[in-house]
């Protein structure tokens, strides 16, 4: 079984409407898509984890023509549930996954500019016919591919948002290497953290893994 990670980004504002409304509202920032599915009437359904002020942002959404219907929760850091008519590229999009044999894995990571990181996992062949499917003037960006490890996938999708933005810095910035080529301060002005928190969360993702090993 292989995998392939890809950035899908689009032309401009997001991957649908309601999305475009996320990603210019200054009231949240999207971190990620914990589920989204396409129903049989052709909606889809999506809920999304964001930072920032939940309620502001629903009203902002409840405005959109494309919003069936929307919920949120949280305060500084939640959930929006979202009912959409999709457009012609969202429902290209889902299709691609719903016609191909491929798994989708959650959650989707929200990139800056409107992009999604997305995983899917099948064999070579699908995994090249779902990437060569993306439709025109979304771009698609290969960060990695090669076999598919789903206990490592699974250890790492416990980590929160922060933690993963943290440890994929550290290791970006050779905190990781020998010898050291970076500091928690240097890890902290690049993800806008103190470096007090920067090293709690290392040491709370490294719990983690040893953690793990141990009990293998």
């Amino acid at each position: 079984m292989r995998y392939a990670t890809v950035v899908i980004t689009p032309g401009e504002g997001g991957l649908n409407p309601a999305d475009s409304v996320l990603v210019a509202s200054p009231a949240v920032e999207r971190d990620v898509v914990h589920q989204v599915n396409l129903l049989n009437d052709g909606t889809i359904v999506m809920l999304y984890g964001l930072r920032g002020d939940i309620d502001r942002a629903v009203e902002e959404l409840r405005d959109c023509d494309s919003v069936i219907a929307v919920d949120g929760s949280g305060e500084g850091e939640g959930l929006i549930y979202l009912h959409i008519e999709p457009d012609e590229t969202s429902l290209q999009l889902m299709e691609i996954i719903q016609d191909n044999e491929v798994v989708l894995q959650t959650p989707l990571e929200c990139t800056r500019g409107g992009g999604l990181r997305v995983t899917i996992v099948g064999d070579d062949a699908t995994i090249q016919r779902a990437v060569d499917e993306v439709p025109d003037g979304v771009g698609v960006s290969l960060e990695g591919i090669g076999d598919y490890h789903p206990e490592a996938d699974k250890l790492y999708g416990t980590l929160t948002a922060r933690q993963r933005e943290v440890l994929e810095t550290a290791v970006e910035k050779g905190y990781y290497e020998v010898p050291r080529r970076a500091t928690h301060e240097d890890i902290a002005r690049e993800v806008g953290l103190s470096a007090g928190t920067v090293g709690e969360h290392l040491r709370k993702v490294e719990g983690r893994v040893l953690s793990s090993l141990v009990r293998r």
